[in-house]
C-alpha cells in the first residue's frame, strides 16, 4: 500500500500552520520602514498623519493629531454621515500605555450632489482632528524620547466611481520642544467646527411621517436668513427629499420628512445648521413615536428562477425566502460544493481509503460519521465567527477571509504541501514523529474528523448554486436558526462521503487496491497545483505584481526546504539547513510584499464596457432610465471568474447588453469593502457571486450564482 494512504491528509494543516505562524511573525525591517511611513499617496488623495504640540508632550499639554486628506480635482470623501451614499472616514489609534484619544473633530462638511443624490462630504484639503490625552504614568520607549502614534485608517474616495483605501501611519512627536509645522492646518480645521449651541429651547417632534425642528438660540443677525440643516446621525432623514424652512420670531423652524429608508429611531439628534462656512451645532431631544421602520417594496428583490430548479413561474425570494427554503438551498449547495477543484481531491482520496478495508464496515460508518461532524461543526464554527463579528459592528459577507492576504498566502502554502505530497515528492513521515504520523492509525476517527475540517477550509471561499439566499438570511436570523443553515450547509458538503461510508456495496464496486492508487494519488496533486495558481493569482490583485511574485518565491523556498528533509546523511542536512536559512531570509525580506496593500480596483478590467460600481451611481443611472446591470465578485470566487470568462464574455448576452444599452457596472469585494457588504445585504445575499438588474419603477432582479446565457437574454428581455 503506497505510504500516502497510511498517513492522515490533515497533518499537513498542523505542519504549515507551525510554520506559518513562525515565518509570520517575525519582526522584519522592511516592516519597520513600512510602519513608519507618516504619508500614503494614491492617485485620488494624499494622506498625512499631523501633530500640533506647540508646548511639547506631556500631562498639562495640549496635543492634537489628524489625519490631513488633500484631494485630487472632483474627488471627495465623507463626513461623520455620509449621506445618502458614501461612508465616512474610519481612524483606529495604536496609542501608549498613558495616552488616549478624545473625538474626532468634524469640520463642517459641504452638500455633494450627484444626479439626484445629496452627499456630505469634503473636497480639496480636510484636517480630520483628534485631541490627545496625556496620563500622568505615560512613558517615553526606551529607545526614544517621542510620543510614538500609530494610525490605521480607512476612507471611502469618490468621483462619479467609488475606491475604498486604506492605510497604515506612524508618527514620532518629541516629548521636549514644539511640533508646529502643520499649526496652520489645525487652525482651519478648528475654525471649521461648528460651534455649540444650548438646547434650551429646543425640540425635534415626530408628527407622523416628518420631523419639526425648532432651534433656539442662534445668533440675532441670521433671522430671516435660508439656513443649511445637517443630522450628525444617519439614515434618519432623506438628504435629498425637499423640506421647509421658516423664522418664528427668533426660533427657527423647518418640517423635514423622515427617510423611507430609516434605520436609525435615536432619542437624541445632533443637528447642524450653516449659513456660508459658519455652523452651530446642538443635541436635541426627540418626543413622539418614530413611524415604524419599513423596506419601500421598490427595494425587495426578485430571483431570477434558477435553471437548476423546477421549472415554474418566477417568485420572490431575496429577503422573503422561507426558512425551510433557505435550509433547502444550504443542503443542495452545500452538495455542489464538493465539485469545488480544491474539495473534489479531498473527498475523492477519503472515498478510496475503503480499498484498504474494504469488509471493516463498522470502521468505514465510524469515518463517515466523525468526517461530518468536522465539516458540520467547522462550519457551525465559522458561521458563528461571522454572525459575531457582524454583531461587534464588522462589515463582513461570506469568504470574508479570503478578502486577508495572509490567509491567501497561507492556504497557497498549504496547498502547496499537499501537492507536492500527493506528488511524492515526500512523505510525512520522513521528518514528523512516528507518534504523530502513526495517529491515523491509533486513530482513525480523528482522523476523519479533522479532514473534515480541511474540506471546510477548502470550500468556505465558495458561494454554490441556492447557497446565496440561505447565506442572506442566516445573518439576519437569531443565532440558533442561523447555526442550523450553517450546519445545513456543512451536511450537504458531507453528504456524499457520509452515504459511501454507509452503503456497503460502493465499497465493493470499488478497483481493488494496485499501482493504479500511486497514479492516482499523483494525479490529484494536479487540482491542488492548479488551486494554488488562482490562489497566486488572487493575492495579484490584493497585492500586486510583487505580491504575487513574492509569494512565488516564499513558495518555491518552501518546496526546497520540503524536499531538502527527504536527503539523507551529513550532506543532506547541510542542504536543508542552507535552504531553510534561505527561506527564512525571504520571509524577512519578502513578505511584507505579500500583504501590502494594492490601491484601486483590485480586479481591474481593460474594457470600457464595465465600469466600477458605486451605490450613488446606481441610484443615478437608474434616475436617468437606464437599465443597470451589476456584477457583485471577488477574485477568490471560483463562480465568478468562471461566470465572467463564459456567460458574462458571450457575444449574444454583450450583444442584448449593447442593443438594451445596459450600464455594466462591476463591484469588487476582492478586499473587504463596507459598501458592497451593505449593498448584498440589502439585496438579501452575504457572498458573491450576485447578479442583478435595476430599473427605473421595477424591483431588482436577481440571477442565479451560475449563470447561463439564456437566463441573463430572458431577464433583459423581461425588464
Amino acid at each position: 500500500m503506497p505510504y500516502f494512504y497510511r498517513r492522515p491528509l490533515w497533518l499537513v494543516s498542523v505542519l504549515l500552520a507551525t510554520l506559518f505562524i513562525a515565518t509570520s511573525t517575525l519582526p522584519t525591517k522592511a516592516n519597520a520602514q513600512i510602519n513608519a511611513k507618516s504619508v500614503v499617496k494614491t492617485e485620488q488623495v494624499r494622506a498625512e498623519l499631523v501633530a500640533h504640540a506647540p508646548e511639547g508632550v506631556g500631562s498639562d499639554k495640549t496635543v492634537w493629531v489628524g489625519l490631513l486628506i488633500e484631494h485630487q480635482p472632483h474627488w471627495h470623501t465623507y463626513w461623520k454621515n455620509s449621506g445618502d451614499s458614501g461612508l465616512p472616514t474610519v481612524l483606529e489609534w495604536d496609542l501608549p500605555k498613558g495616552v488616549s484619544a478624545g473625538e474626532l473633530a468634524w469640520p463642517l462638511p459641504k452638500k455633494l450632489k450627484l444626479g439626484t443624490l445629496i452627499n456630505y462630504g469634503y473636497e480639496d484639503k480636510v484636517l480630520l482632528s483628534v485631541p490627545i490625552s496625556i496620563a500622568p504614568d505615560f512613558r517615553p520607549s526606551l529607545f526614544s524620547s517621542a510620543l510614538n502614534i500609530k494610525l490605521k485608517a480607512r476612507w471611502l474616495v469618490c468621483r462619479t466611481e467609488c475606491i475604498p483605501q486604506e492605510g497604515e501611519f506612524a508618527l514620532s512627536i518629541p516629548t521636549q520642544g514644539s511640533t508646529v509645522s502643520n499649526g496652520a492646518d489645525f487652525a482651519a480645521a478648528w475654525s471649521a467646527q461648528p460651534q455649540a449651541l444650548s438646547a434650551q429651547g429646543s425640540s425635534v417632534q415626530i408628527q407622523g411621517q416628518s420631523l419639526r425642528v425648532v432651534v433656539a438660540n442662534l445668533p440675532a443677525q441670521l433671522q430671516g436668513q435660508t439656513l443649511d440643516f445637517f443630522t450628525e446621525t444617519p439614515e434618519v432623514i432623506n438628504p435629498s427629499a425637499p423640506w421647509k424652512q421658516a423664522w418664528q420670531g427668533p426660533l427657527w423652524v423647518a418640517e423635514v420628512p423622515v427617510s423611507a429608508q430609516r434605520s436609525n429611531s435615536p432619542s437624541l439628534m445632533h443637528v447642524v445648521l450653516t449659513a456660508g462656512s459658519t455652523g452651530w451645532r446642538s443635541e436635541l431631544p426627540v418626543t413622539g413615536v418614530w413611524p415604524s421602520m419599513t423596506t419601500p417594496a421598490a427595494l425587495t428583490p426578485v430571483i431570477q428562477q434558477n435553471p437548476l430548479a423546477a421549472t415554474g413561474p418566477q417568485a420572490p425570494v431575496g429577503l422573503g425566502i422561507s426558512f425551510l427554503g433557505a435550509l433547502v438551498g444550504a443542503l443542495l449547495g452545500g452538495l455542489i460544493l464538493n465539485l469545488m477543484p480544491c474539495v473534489f481531491p479531498v473527498l475523492a482520496i477519503k472515498v478510496l481509503a475503503f480499498t484498504r478495508h474494504e469488509n471493516d464496515t463498522r470502521g468505514h460508518r465510524l469515518s463517515g460519521l466523525a468526517y461530518t461532524a468536522g465539516v458540520v461543526l467547522s462550519f457551525m464554527a465559522l458561521g458563528l465567527l461571522l454572525i459575531g463579528l457582524r454583531l461587534a459592528g464588522e462589515s463582513l459577507g461570506w469568504g470574508f477571509q479570503l478578502q486577508n492576504p495572509w490567509v491567501v498566502a497561507g492556504l497557497a502554502a498549504l496547498f502547496t504541501v499537499i501537492g507536492l505530497n500527493l506528488a511524492g515528492v515526500f512523505e510525512f513521515g520522513q521528518f514528523a514523529p512516528s507518534s504523530l504520523a502513526s495517529l491515523q492509525l491509533r486513530h482513525p476517527v480523528a482522523d476523519a474528523f479533522l479532514t473534515g475540517v480541511l474540506a471546510v477550509a477548502v470550500a468556505s471561499p465558495c458561494t454554490a448554486p441556492f447557497m446565496g439566499a440561505s447565506l442572506g438570511l442566516a445573518v439576519n436570523l437569531p443565532a440558533p436558526q442561523a447555526l442550523l443553515i450553517f450546519a445545513t450547509i456543512g451536511l450537504g458538503l458531507a453528504l456524499p462521503y457520509l452515504v459511501a461510508s454507509w452503503v456497503p456495496a460502493l465499497a465493493h464496486a470499488l478497483p481493488r487496491p494496485g499501482v493504479w492508487m500511486e497514479t492516482f494519488r499523483k494525479l490529484m496533486a494536479l487540482p491542488m497545483f492548479a488551486t494554488v495558481v488562482w490562489l497566486v493569482w488572487v493575492l495579484g490583485q490584493q497585492s500586486g505584481i510583487d505580491g504575487a511574485a513574492a509569494l512565488l518565491a516564499l513558495l518555491l523556498a518552501l518546496s526546497g526546504i520540503l524536499w531538502s528533509l527527504t536527503l539523507p546523511g551529513s550532506s543532506g542536512r547541510l542542504i536543508a539547513f542552507i535552504l531553510i536559512a534561505l527561506g527564512a531570509w525571504s520571509t524577512w525580506g519578502l513578505g511584507p510584499n505579500v500583504i501590502k496593500s494594492e490601491v484601486g480596483s483590485l480586479v481591474p478590467d481593460r474594457s470600457a464596457r464595465w465600469q466600477p460600481w458605486s451605490a450613488g451611481q446606481v441610484q443615478a443611472l437608474v434616475e436617468e432610465g437606464q437599465i443597470v446591470f451589476v456584477d457583485f465578485t471577488a477574485a477568490w470566487c471560483v463562480s465568478c471568474q468562471y461566470n465572467k470568462k463564459t456567460t458574462l464574455a458571450d457575444s449574444q448576452v454583450l450583444a442584448d447588453f449593447d442593443a438594451r444599452r445596459v450600464q455594466l457596472l462591476r463591484a469588487d469585494w476582492t478586499r473587504r469593502d463596507p459598501a458592497i457588504t451593505a449593498a448584498l445585504a440589502q439585496l438579501g445575499r452575504n457572498g458573491v457571486p450576485v447578479y442583478v438588474f435595476y430599473k427605473k419603477g421595477a424591483a431588482p432582479v436577481l440571477l442565479s450564482e451560475i449563470l447561463s446565457v439564456a437566463e441573463v437574454r430572458s431577464a433583459l428581455a423581461g425588464l
